[in-house]
């Protein structure tokens, strides 16, 4: 059995209360102690401090923007225009393009996958986004 002063825990308590609790009561609590210094440690040094989220729905309408079908309809026209480019390239160019930005590969990864070199995979990348550009800007 272990004492426990409830002015530690409870801020409301004014003067010093000793409670007499189980060893795993207070072993518990004092592992909530470590739990909560290490939650404000973690916010201190991310400076978290404040959030948006009140359960109001303004942090999730921050995050969470919402298009317009005007602004839908111009990014499925721009995926087409993007796709449509993409399938004008060569072979190896538009499969290292859509490796690299769509799958979120890195030129490493695709090199190694690919048994080259990296300077080739770079090179093919570079290659494919300006022939990509010269086709977006024609169309």
């Amino acid at each position: 059995m272990k004492k426990i002063n409830l002015k530690d825990i409870y801020p409301f308590w004014k003067t010093d209360v000793w409670v007499e609790v189980d060893d795993e009561v207070a072993q518990e609590l004092h592992r909530f102690e470590l739990i909560e210094s290490a939650y404000k440690l973690r916010t201190y040094r991310h400076r978290a401090y404040y959030s948006l989220d009140r359960n109001d729905g303004i942090e999730k309408d921050v995050l969470f923007l919402s298009i317009s079908p005007e602004e839908y309809y111009e990014r499925k026209l721009s995926r087409q225009q993007l796709y449509e480019a993409l399938c004008q390239l060569p072979e190896k160019s538009a499969r290292r393009i859509y490796a690299h930005f769509f799958l979120g590969m890195s030129k490493v990864a695709i090199a190694r996958a690919e048994h080259v070199d990296e300077r080739a995979v770079r090179k093919s990348i570079k290659q494919g986004l300006k022939i990509m550009e010269r086709l977006l800007k024609n169309m």
